[in-house]
């Protein structure tokens, strides 16, 4: 067996990802350890996983000519010797890096110990540190087919085991069924009640929550039932929506800051409506879940390179941010939920490119590399 180096983080993003890999390949019998920053969510979520943690401090690459750049090169050095001492008291077979901040330092450390390099890359348009680090190997492992980095190989977003262990058993009709009617009862809503999940992640999305409660009267009139999940502090708006709707309607609108339990909500949607980060799609598309996909506004473009595959496959459907009015959610809800040819052919398309096995294809490329 063999002693394995992970690094990642600063976001869920690649935190994730890592936590679920380590955790395959602890099954595996073999060492995992993680580097990290001191600062980011892996200082929280890696120890609580169980996993030790070499803290490395941030090194951001310079986006201009300024006194951080003047210290960059400083900075990367003593992180690279950070990594280096990291692998030799490991004793390390390999490394892996899943983007961010840690992992230029780890790939430019293995590569002066000589050790193999297994990159992942979450995002359809990859990071600069996997870009460099996909330069120095071919065990190149991506989420997306078309990701732009050499030698990749198509492995699909390690999930969660909660998620990949619900994701086997939507596979199968009648498990699903069955899976829907406990989701749902234990909401007190009917087996066969049409449900749509809504959430923007963890800090919510307030063009999603804004849209969600202009449209909720006329979801809620044609029998649609609603899990919206706000974000921290968010509530307001839909609390509003909610106290307007008529009283025999309102145990339809379950609203909620945020939800400890994913798998039961999933397990109880029929389709979904939100951003299309990595993990995200990825998600949605391992369990065969239809779609409304709103990529944010900001930012490089990358969620909406995300949702392209599930969008051209026939599994989703994206709106702009800036066209998400209550108009366009109730339309393309309803058809997810209410059409059930469309929605059947949806899911088949999801199920077509979901990728339930990603921690274990990536597990496998690592041992590979021994």
């Amino acid at each position: 067996m063999a002693s394995l180096l992970l690094a990642g983080g600063g976001t869920a993003g690649h935190v994730n990802p890592l936590l679920a890999t380590a955790s395959t390949l602890l099954e595996r019998g073999h060492d995992v350890t993680a580097v990290g920053t001191p600062d980011g969510l892996e200082a929280d979520l890696v120890p609580r996983a169980g996993l030790d943690l070499v803290e490395i401090e941030k090194v951001p690459f310079p986006r201009r000519p300024d006194a951080a750049a003047l210290r960059f090169p400083g900075a990367l050095r003593g992180a690279v010797k950070a990594c280096e001492a990291a692998i030799d008291r490991v004793r390390a077979d390999a490394v892996v890096g899943f983007g961010g901040y840690v992992s230029t330092p780890l790939y430019l450390a293995a590569r002066r110990r000589r050790l193999p390099i297994v990159v992942h890359e979450a995002n359809a348009k990859p990071g600069i540190a996997n870009k460099l680090g996909a330069r120095l190997t071919d065990r190149v492992a991506v989420t997306f087919p078309g990701t732009p980095l050499r030698h990749a190989t198509v492995t699909g977003l390690p999930l969660r085991p909660e998620l990949e262990a619900l994701a086997g058993t939507l596979a199968d009709a009648a498990s699903r069924a069955r899976a829907a009617a406990a989701a749902r009862e234990a909401r007190g809503w009917a087996a066969d009640a049409p449900v749509l999940l809504a959430f923007g992640g963890s800090l919510g999305a307030a063009s999603l929550n804004a849209a969600l409660a202009g449209a909720i009267g006329t979801l809620v009139g044609h029998g649609v039932h609603v899990i919206h999940l706000t974000g921290k502090g968010k509530t307001e708006e839909a609390y509003r929506a909610l106290a307007e709707l008529p009283a025999a309607d309102r145990g339809m609108y379950a609203v909620a800051e945020y939800s400890h339990d994913m798998a039961s909500a999933f397990a109880a949607a029929d389709a979904v409506v939100c951003r299309s980060g990595a993990a995200t799609v990825c998600e949605i598309g391992a369990l065969g879940l239809p779609a409304l996909y709103v990529p944010l506004a900001h930012g490089n473009g990358e969620q909406a390179l995300n949702a392209a595959s599930a969008v051209d496959a026939g599994a989703a459907v994206l709106v702009r941010d800036a066209d998400l009015t209550p108009a366009a959610l109730t339309l393309h809800a309803e058809r997810m939920l209410l059409d059930r040819d469309a929605r059947e052919a949806m899911r088949e398309a999801a199920r077509g490119i979901g990728i339930a096995d990603g921690a274990a294809r990536l597990a496998d490329l690592i041992e590979g590399a021994l």
